[in-house]
């Protein structure tokens, strides 16, 4: 198992490394840092000027010295202007060039100044992270355990009524995008006008003006059911359908095997046949599935954010993507790479637990 995690661990560094400065070479593109040049300079800076500019603030050369001084393991870039004024990656407005560190990147800690948030890439990732790690909590307490009851239930009684009706329930949330479920979730339950909330304020239940608040940007500062429902009812009705698809069919597939006759065979209960039994062994793929889905919902809720407004990692990545902010993007595969990386680790190493013959060399 050590030697595993090691060698996964090599592998999982040259990915990063590889992933990160594709990255790097398509944000730092001639025309997204000419589009930087003239957004942080002037939008009427002629060609010369922009070349100028580029130059004095380090974006010129070989881009794989640039991505090693990013990364922290070559030197950052200095430059001194005709003025006699010094500026480099590592030298802030009031340092003194002879005491600023050689060496000033990613691995020391310095991701760079956004210039959208205008504050460093660290507080804004660090903003934006905790704000969706509690989405994705919220959405994997509800997701993972109804997907695992539909999906058991369905592969327990194939071919009946109930596995009939489970599986079109979930091929249904699953065929639905967001973007769909989360305007109608909202024009039924967040919405004065149509819907549940209109019919209820009449009859004199509802205080307000909706049962659902239509946006989750009060949920910033502070979380209530109100608030975060239909984000987490929106992303989790997507994923629900697509666990309890794999769940289905890899319970069906465990209930067919000889040790499940002969446990019956022997008068071992029906329900003790699931639990004890079946349940483990069919638990390996949707592990596999509910795993791939914390990557998913860290990059894939953009659409869920942008929809309630809530200020995440999905929302913070389109607005730096819409406005050329390199630096927040960088940081943001950053993180997104090494929490895809680990996610998988993860799902390997669990793999043993679930089934210890599958070899892991």
């Amino acid at each position: 198992m050590l030697a595993f995690v090691i060698r996964r661990l090599g592998v999982m560094l040259v990915t990063a490394l590889v992933l990160t400065f594709v990255v790097f070479f398509l944000t730092n593109l001639p025309p997204n840092l000419e589009k930087l040049a003239r957004s942080e300079g002037s939008v009427r800076m002629t060609d010369a000027a922009v070349a100028s500019w580029l130059e004095e603030h380090g974006h010129t050369g070989s881009v794989f010295y640039r991505y090693a001084e990013w990364l922290g393991v070559a030197p950052g870039w200095v430059n001194t202007d005709e003025k006699g004024v010094t500026r480099g990656l590592c030298i802030g407005q009031r340092d003194d060039p002879a005491l600023a560190p050689k060496f000033c990147g990613i691995f020391q800690g310095n991701w760079g100044f956004s210039t959208v948030f205008k504050k460093t890439v660290l507080y804004s990732l660090g903003k934006s992270m905790a704000a969706t790690g509690w989405l994705m909590l919220a959405v994997m307490v509800v997701m993972v355990p109804v997907a695992l009851v539909i999906g058991v239930l369905a592969g327990m009684r194939e071919g009946s009524r109930t596995d009939r009706v489970l599986s079109t329930f979930s091929i249904a949330t699953s065929a639905t995008p967001e973007y769909v479920s989360g305007v109608i979730l909202v024009a039924l339950l967040a919405s004065p006008a149509t819907g549940l909330s209109p019919l209820l304020a009449g009859w004199g239940w509802l205080s307000g003006k909706t049962l659902f608040m239509g946006t989750a940007t009060s949920a910033m500062d502070h979380i209530t059911f109100w608030n975060f429902a239909l984000p987490v009812a929106t992303i989790a009705l997507y994923g629900v359908g697509y666990i309890a698809r794999m769940t289905r069919a890899s319970m069906t597939e465990v209930m067919t095997q000889q040790y499940i006759r002969t446990a019956r065979l022997k008068g071992v209960g029906f329900g003790q046949v699931v639990l004890r039994h079946a349940l483990r062994n069919a638990m390996i793929a949707p592990f596999t599935v509910i795993m791939l889905q914390f990557p998913y919902l860290l990059n894939g809720v953009v659409i869920t954010e942008t929809l309630f407004n809530y200020k995440g990692f999905g929302w913070m990545l389109v607005t730096a993507a819409g406005n050329n902010d390199i630096e927040m993007l960088l940081g943001a595969s950053v993180v997104a790479v090494i929490f895809v990386l680990l996610t998988q680790l993860i799902s390997d190493i669990g793999y043993v637990f679930l089934n210890p013959r599958i070899r892991l060399g």
